[in-house]
């Protein structure tokens, strides 16, 4: 059964609103063959769900299509306006339609925005049948979700389309409101500008072809003309979103937190994902700075996880923090350029093997061909440190990969190692005794 066509005067991303299964385009991690949803539909087995994903990737849409699949009736509950009374007022008529013997799925947008109180609400419902839950969210249903609704809904999560699904979705539009063509720098430009997102793409196309007039055909001046002010300020996916990126890591790495900031806000004032700036920043964390603070690697997490937990623009001012403690930290790259030496050492280098000394001895087999014989347990050692233990491969000694500057704590770090080299060198070299 599919769904009614709707009104001519409606937005075209619901005009072009799949009506079938078979015109959902994307998310076929979920829906191709043999794949959770598309399970659900072919065997007639509804079960309560979140849906978890980014805004215009088909939430609401697969929702309604489960409806009309199962022949139920469908209850739409917003999250951002609804309250109680919306939810008593889905259980009566839930009831009214068990008695003629039809079921009710009610759906609820944005259930990350319910309350503890209002989310258990539905337990009681979910938990007798009365009807089939299916909550719809763009935040971590781990962190926005209580437990107990959690544990009696499937999480499904959902994934931004791809250019290819943009694409088809760009053409079906085009189609339908008989726009003129777009050519391939327009193209691309509108799809960067969607970031994923089919309503974004839709409602944008719907503004360009009105500003397009008689045009015969969308290039990028009229696309910049039609959008305004923000696609000329932030293009996402194309040289200025990777040059304010790179500005950004290089003024954190210059430790220049006015300049980093900077360059943070108008990343994020011009439509970046701020997931993805917290991501640059844990990487930051890892390489400019590492040992030499590990507190920011700690710090750029915390602050990833509390704009996880807040969203925007609340979760934002986590991200500033993290950008200007990532500046103003101490720099080290020492444990970045390690890591790189022994890959590059690694894959030149033969198979070495380990040596006897360093193997495990879990049978008397093994103990008896050596393995695990002259190891010295550290523990037991003077201040834990088993002095001349060699720990590399037998064949040759290592280089130096890990060299420590003299900055925040690598300073401590290097004179630690150093120490330890001198311990080495004293067990390997014994003095000679007296004669």
């Amino acid at each position: 059964m599919s769904a009614p066509s709707p009104a001519a005067e409606a937005p075209l991303a619901e005009r072009l609103r799949p009506r079938t299964l078979d015109e959902v385009i994307g998310q076929a991690q979920l829906l191709g063959p043999g794949k959770p949803l598309r399970t659900a539909f072919d065997s007639g087995r509804l079960h309560s769900m979140i849906l978890w994903g980014p805004p215009g990737v088909g939430k609401t849409t697969l929702a309604r299509l489960m409806a009309d699949a199962f022949d139920a009736q469908f209850i739409t509950i917003s999250a951002v306006l609804g309250g109680v009374k919306d939810i008593r007022e889905a259980v009566e008529r839930a009831r009214v339609a068990l008695g003629t013997g039809r079921a009710t799925v009610v759906f609820v947008d944005e259930v990350h925005r319910f309350n503890k109180a209002q989310q258990d609400a539905f337990l009681p419902h979910v938990e007798s049948g009365l009807f089939t839950f299916i909550g719809a969210t763009t935040e971590n249903p781990s962190f926005e979700v209580n437990s107990a609704l959690l544990s009696r809904a499937t999480v499904h999560v959902l994934q931004p389309l791809v250019d290819a699904d943009l694409r088809v979705v760009l053409e079906r539009g085009r189609a339908l409101i008989h726009a003129p063509p777009f050519d391939e720098a327009a193209t691309l430009r509108l799809i960067g500008y969607a970031d994923g997102d089919a309503r974004r793409l839709l409602n944008t196309l719907e503004s360009v072809a009105r500003s397009a007039g008689a045009a015969p055909l969308i290039d990028e001046a009229l696309l910049e003309r039609a959008l305004g002010e923000q696609l000329r300020r932030y293009d996402k996916g194309g040289e200025q979103f990777y040059d304010t990126i790179s500005a950004l890591h290089k003024a954190v790495r210059g430790s220049d937190p006015d300049a980093a900031l900077y360059w943070l806000v108008r990343m994020l004032d011009g439509g970046v994902d701020p997931r993805y700036a917290a991501r640059r920043l844990l990487r930051m964390a890892s390489e400019d700075i590492g040992l030499a603070d590990p507190r920011a690697l700690r710090l750029a997490l915390d602050a990833a996880e509390t704009y996880e937990r807040l969203g925007s623009p609340e979760g934002e001012l986590a991200l500033a923090q993290a950008v200007v403690y990532l500046a103003v930290a101490p720099k080290s790259n020492a444990v970045y350029t390690a890591f790189k030496a022994v890959r590059e050492f690694v894959a030149r280098d033969g198979t070495r093997a380990v040596p006897l000394h360093l193997r495990n001895a879990p049978t008397r087999l093994m103990q008896g061909l050596g393995y695990g014989g002259g190891y010295r347990y550290a523990h037991d050692e003077p201040d834990g440190f088993a002095a001349g233990m060699h720990y590399g491969p037998a064949e040759a000694a290592l280089p130096r990969f890990y060299r420590p500057p003299s900055r925040g704590l690598e300073i401590r770090i290097a004179e630690k190692l150093e120490e330890l080299r001198r311990l080495n060198e004293q067990a390997s070299n014994p003095p000679s005794k007296p004669g």
